[in-house]
């Protein structure tokens, strides 16, 4: 034939790829091929012609691949379907031959046997299997429920006890057991659990919990308490406290409850809780809360809210030993509620946590845990000598060359002579002030001895201080009281005289003004002025001069009004060169003041004209970098006798004078009928 010829070889509008064409191929596979016929077979040659053309195919797909056991099933099932037993047995053991490791092929095979009804074949072959595979538990499920369906109750019990020799895992076991209750063996049961819980002791092959609650429900729900208590108790001991769960002791006090035995119930918790790590005891917390809840009085209620407390200072305290309130909640709670062993414990570890620099700022919440441990040993402990160890503890450990806290020094005198133990306190506080002198700590033994009349100690004392602090000025005053009140005035004024002598003072205006109190409570006024004297030349302050005003109003004589007058008028003097305007002011008032109320009209009048005019101003700003800031306004004061003696003040008068005469004449003749009448009259 002659071969076609394409004429038009032009490519197609629609192009099909490779991959295109497999896609469509794959999707066809999916489509539903039409059934093959039915082959009818009527006569005892087709049918043995169908037998040996199946068999034919079994065995060549046998051939080609032994491994697939799949294949050999389906020709055990086949020859099965055609009631050739015997020929199906066959087939499954030159399978078992190829590969006996396969557990569906001796399923199937037993399952053969079973469902033919043929039950020794069939325990033949569970027998071979857990033979030659052991560990597959399927084996053991399927043996012994065969055994039990066919009601061998003591051939399935001896298949459990060969499979139990295998030490299987736990659900064999409970399996087992649960076989035994079925048939009301309680105490076969009983055994089996034991055996199960000496596998455990011994072998250790199964060291869980949740075993022995199992047994122990066990024998509670069959009614054996006692047995239930004993199991409890065994599994207790068996785990220890090296490997404690709170499972078992949360079952363990269900059991007791359930069994009304409180007191039981409360020991266990507590018991779990002293030993369980918190973390891990949530659960047993919460079982613990609702069972005082229930059952329990309010101290019970209370003891678990502080054991949870207790647990969560734990946890604060060991996320961040250095923080010490933490420390301090946590010593609170257990100071309220238990012994002093435990309460001694948490402070030490408490105090144990030394901060890591030696700065003193990062010891002033530390020092207040030796000073809570110390009063705690005193006042709740009742231990003396543990108090003073205490103390002897803290103050070996500060680094006092560095810095101390006069507060530790002073609680442990003040602790000794609580004990009257006079000679230690003095012994401390000497050592205190020799190591490291602080005014605290002078002032705490001055007083000291001052409870104790010792006042030959006091003045030796204060010495120290004002040798160590000459600049303290409460310290001069407080020494020149101590000796008015003795009656010694002239060492008393030489105290003074000295304490003013002193190059630096920190508070020099508070000794001065103690020093002209004591005078004027000697009445000697004369020392007084001279005092006044002397320090107006060291400060020409207001204040002094106001004062010094007021003693001589309050002198008493007939000159003192004269004398207090002088005074203001030296005082306005002095300060007209004083910069600070509003002080000039305030004395100035204060004048006026004692003029309106001793003064006569001319002196009132005099003191009037000196009051400064209060003027509005502007004054221009900068800022920090120089730069314009704008404009500001502020209140001046103008004095009449500063005015008298400027020529531009009395330019600056004239001009609002003639600025007045002119803003008269221009009202006067924007109104002219006033004018008139103004003539008229």
């Amino acid at each position: 034939p002659c071969a076609l010829q394409v004429k038009n070889k032009a490519p197609a509008e629609v192009q099909i790829t490779a991959e295109q064409l497999l896609r469509e191929a794959k999707e066809r596979e999916l489509e539903l091929l039409p059934p093959p016929p039915q082959q009818k077979i009527t006569d005892v040659e087709e049918l043995n012609d169908y037998k040996l053309r199946k068999r034919k195919t079994f065995e060549d797909n046998i051939r080609k691949n032994r491994t697939v056991i799949s294949n050999w099933i389906k020709y055990a099932q086949w020859e099965e379907s055609l009631k050739e037993i015997q020929r199906a047995r066959s087939i499954y053991e030159r399978a078992l031959d190829v590969d006996y490791r396969n557990v569906t092929l001796w399923l199937k095979y037993a399952e053969m046997e079973m469902k033919n009804r043929q039950v020794n074949h069939a325990r033949n072959i569970w027998d071979r299997a857990i033979t030659t595979l052991p560990r597959v538990n399927q084996f053991w499920y399927k043996y012994t429920y065969m055994e039990e369906m066919l009601g061998n109750v003591a051939g399935s019990r001896q298949v459990f006890e060969r499979w139990m020799e295998w030490q299987p895992e736990e659900q064999a076991w409970h399996s087992y057991i649960n076989f035994e209750l079925r048939y009301k063996e309680v105490d076969r049961a009983r055994t089996i659990y034991e055996r199960y819980i000496l596998f455990t002791l011994l072998v250790i092959v199964h060291p869980d919990v949740k075993n022995w609650i199992k047994y122990a429900r066990f024998e509670e729900k069959h009614s054996y308490f006692a047995h239930a208590r004993k199991v409890y108790e065994r599994a207790v001991e068996f785990f220890g406290e090296e490997h404690m769960d709170e499972h078992l002791y949360v079952a363990f006090a269900k059991f007791e409850e359930n069994q009304k035995e409180f007191e039981r119930v409360r020991v266990i918790y507590k018991y779990a809780l002293d030993r369980i790590p918190k973390q891990d005891a949530q659960n047993l917390f919460k079982n613990y809360t609702i069972f005082e809840k229930k059952f329990g009085d309010r101290r019970g209620i209370e003891d678990i809210i502080v054991s949870k407390r207790r647990f969560q200072y734990e946890e604060e305290v060991k996320a961040n030993p250095h923080n010490y309130d933490a420390w301090f909640d946590y010593l609170r709670l257990v100071e309220s509620d238990t012994d002093a062993e435990t309460v001694r414990e948490v402070y030490e570890r408490a105090i144990a946590n030394v901060p890591p620099i030696q700065e003193k700022r990062h010891w002033k919440r530390y020092i207040y845990l030796w000073i809570n441990y110390a009063l705690y040993e005193e006042l709740e402990a009742k231990a003396s000598k543990r108090t003073r160890q205490v103390y002897q503890a803290c103050i070996e450990l500060l680094p006092h060359k560095k810095f101390t806290f006069a507060k530790i020094w002073l609680l442990y005198a003040q602790f000794e002579i609580r004990q009257k133990n006079l000679p230690l306190a003095r012994r401390a506080l000497g050592t205190s002030i020799g190591k490291c002198p602080k005014n605290k700590l002078f002032k705490g033994y001055i007083e000291l001895e001052l409870q104790l009349r010792e006042f030959d100690r006091c003045r030796k004392l204060y010495e120290k201080f004002l040798e160590f602090a000459p600049e303290n000025c409460t310290s001069w005053i407080k020494f020149a009281e101590l000796e008015t009140i003795l009656g010694d005035i002239d060492r008393a004024r030489a105290i003074y005289e000295l304490a003013i002598g002193q190059p630096r003072l920190d508070m020099p205006e508070v000794l001065w003004k103690s020093y002209i109190d004591f005078e004027i409570e000697q009445e000697e006024y004369e020392k007084t002025r001279n005092l006044y004297r002397r320090l107006l030349q060291r400060t020409q302050h207001v204040k002094v001069w106001i004062s010094f005003a007021q003693f001589e109003l309050s002198a008493g004589r007939e000159e003192s009004l004269s004398r207090c007058r002088q005074i203001y008028e030296e005082a306005n003097k002095a300060m007209r060169n004083c910069e600070e305007k509003e002080e000039r002011v305030m004395l100035l008032e204060s004048w006026r003041n004692f003029e309106e109320e001793f003064g006569t009209d001319t002196t009132k009048e005099r003191i009037d004209k000196l009051m400064p005019e209060k003027i509005k101003k502007r004054r221009k700003l900068q800022a920090e970098d120089g730069s314009d800031a704008g404009w500001e306004e502020y209140y001046d004061y103008i004095f009449p006798e500063d005015a008298a003696n400027q020529p531009n003040l009395k330019l600056l008068a004239m001009a609002k004078l003639w600025k007045k005469q002119q803003q008269e004449s221009e009202a006067a003749e924007m109104d002219p009928d006033k004018d008139i009448d103004e003539s008229q009259s």
